[in-house]
Order: C-alpha cells, then sequence, then structure tokens
C-alpha cells in the first residue's frame, strides 16, 4: 500500500470509489477528472492535458471517443482513442468547462491546465476527509486496469 507517497497506489473497491465521488470530492471538475481517470485508465498526466475539442464536438455534446495524444503520454509512442463509457458520458455530461480555455480541466485562473501535482493535492484531501489510506492519481489507472483483466 501506498504511504507517503512511496509504495503502490491502492486499487480501489467499487464502495470506496462511491464515497470517494459522492462524500470526498467536492466539485464537478473534480469528479470529472478523477472519473476521467478510471473510465479511460489514463495517467494523471494525460487527464489534465486532455483538450476539450478532444471531449465535445462543436455542439457541446460529448464525443463517442477519446482521444489521448501521444505528446501527453508517458511513452509517447502513438496516440490512442477510446470508446467514451455511458459512465463517463454521463459526467461529462454534467461537467461544462470554460469554453475560453482550451483544455477540459482548466488550472487556476483558467490558465493553461491543471497541474498534476495539484490534482494529487485534491485527491489526498478529499481522502484524508473521508478516511481513506493508500489512494494516489495512479489508483484509477490500477483499478481499471484490474476490473479489466478480471473481465
Amino acid at each position: 500500500m501506498k504511504r507517503e507517497r512511496h509504495g503502490k497506489a491502492k486499487i480501489l473497491t467499487p464502495e470506496e470509489i462511491y464515497l470517494l465521488f459522492n462524500q470526498g470530492l467536492k466539485n464537478q471538475r473534480d469528479r470529472t477528472l478523477f472519473g476521467f481517470c478510471l473510465y479511460t485508465a489514463c495517467r494523471i498526466n494525460e487527464a489534465v492535458t486532455q483538450l476539450t475539442a478532444d471531449a465535445y464536438d462543436r455542439l457541446g455534446t460529448v464525443r463517442p471517443y477519446m482521444t489521448i495524444r501521444k505528446g501527453n503520454s508517458k511513452g509517447k509512442l502513438a496516440s490512442r482513442t477510446i470508446p467514451t463509457s455511458e459512465d463517463l458520458r454521463h459526467l461529462l455530461g454534467q461537467y461544462r468547462p470554460n469554453s475560453e480555455n482550451e483544455y477540459l480541466f482548466p488550472g487556476r485562473w483558467n490558465k493553461g491546465h491543471l497541474h498534476p501535482d495539484s490534482a494529487s493535492l485534491i485527491l489526498r484531501n478529499a481522502c484524508r476527509s473521508i478516511g481513506l489510506e493508500g489512494v494516489s492519481t495512479h489508483s484509477f489507472r490500477r483499478t481499471a486496469l484490474t476490473e479489466m483483466s478480471d473481465a
């Protein structure tokens, strides 16, 4: 288990996910950000650098596929396209980012994108408020990949 930001990130149970999304995360942007990580199995940097145009079309409709651009990926081998799950479509449908910012998850004062370290701090505070330990931004990726391998 991860402690003091060392070790493996915790794989979340459905109950922990429910608790985190309903009591820990305080606003729609944060729920959508970590839902994006969970439902696409992407890394936090891939999520925070996601462009609004890759999630919504010109009419504001959620796209059927999410594109993770190769420049934002750890391996940077190729862009990849991921089908938008119904759960992710629902989160994105409730979330409407500021149209002036090109990033899906804008940073403070709508300048650029949310920094991965800021996302990590948001998650740590949410987990602390509900008593979850060992959770990091990578937990969503581990949880998604574990669920896929178990299916």
